[in-house]
């Protein structure tokens, strides 16, 4: 059951403020999950989790963050495809989709208990995303998986971050990390990247004429750079330090003469 690993079912939210209204830009980013670019982004990525998520096993799964919160049937089946028995999410206010409410770096979830970990963009907006790897790193079994998705910064999208007519196309305040950082992260944690997919190689229009018009670059992307499209997925798994035995190195002992001893000795 959940309960024999999950600490508390809800945590403080008003303890330890973080820095800005974390939770408001997460709502913020919800609803820009609702938006028709943001519904094409979930319809990918849950793709993608439908291809990966029935090759992690385990008896606990845990989503830290819920984007599709507002999608409804896009919402329930986000995580349908997973093999894992028992699902959770967390995240800062509690619905029908949600089992706990707390900030996600600070998990009400005991060490080394879970199988599976979930961030769909949730280092993007947290206020320090290490310090929930570390969190993650914590609460995972050993061989245990997280599955990140994230936005690149190798990509057309933090480009079009600069440009006046695209910029309100794009979720606000968001953090583009490129997939090499977060892999030294996840290496200096102690975890193995297994996976890495580049996806959405669309430009970030909301409406859908336009979008039509320049599907020939989504083909030649996904083509021609793969990896350099508006998100990339990450899949990682917790590496198991093993104790190398020493083995004691066994030798003979010398002999101490203490004295000469006759050659010749007689029996008695």
């Amino acid at each position: 059951m959940f309960t024999n690993f999950v600490q508390g079912l809800k945590k403080n939210l008003s303890a330890s403020p973080p820095v800005y209204d974390e939770v408001a830009i997460w709502q913020q980013f919800q609803h820009w999950y609702a938006s028709p670019l943001g519904q094409r982004l979930a319809e990918t990525e849950k793709q993608l989790l439908d291809r990966y998520l029935p090759n992690l096993f385990g008896y606990y799964l845990l989503q830290c963050g819920n984007p599709v919160a507002e999608l409804g049937e896009m919402s329930e089946k986000w995580l349908q495809n997973s093999r894992v028995p028992s699902r959770f999410i967390i995240d800062y206010e509690l619905n029908q989709q949600l089992s706990c409410v707390s900030y996600h770096d600070r998990l009400p979830v005991k060490s080394d208990s879970l199988d599976l970990v979930i961030l769909p963009h949730t280092l993007d907006f947290a206020v320090d995303p290490h310090l929930v790897l570390r969190e993650v790193e914590r609460v995972l079994i050993p061989e245990g998986h997280v599955v990140i998705l994230s936005f690149s910064a190798l990509s057309s999208w933090n480009l079009c971050r600069k440009l006046p007519l695209l910029k309100q196309s794009l979720p606000q305040n968001a953090q583009f990390f490129s997939a090499y950082r977060i892999m030294d992260w996840l290496g200096l944690l102690g975890f193995d990247v297994i996976h890495r997919r580049g996806y959405f190689q669309q430009l970030p229009l909301q409406n859908e004429k336009l979008h039509q018009r320049s599907a020939f670059l989504t083909r030649l992307g996904q083509r021609l750079w793969p990896n350099l499209g508006a998100g990339y997925m990450l899949v990682a798994r917790k590496r198991v330090e093993t104790l190398t035995p020493i083995r004691p190195r066994w030798r003979a002992r010398r002999r101490v003469v203490t004295g000469l001893e006759p050659l010749n000795r007689k029996r008695l």
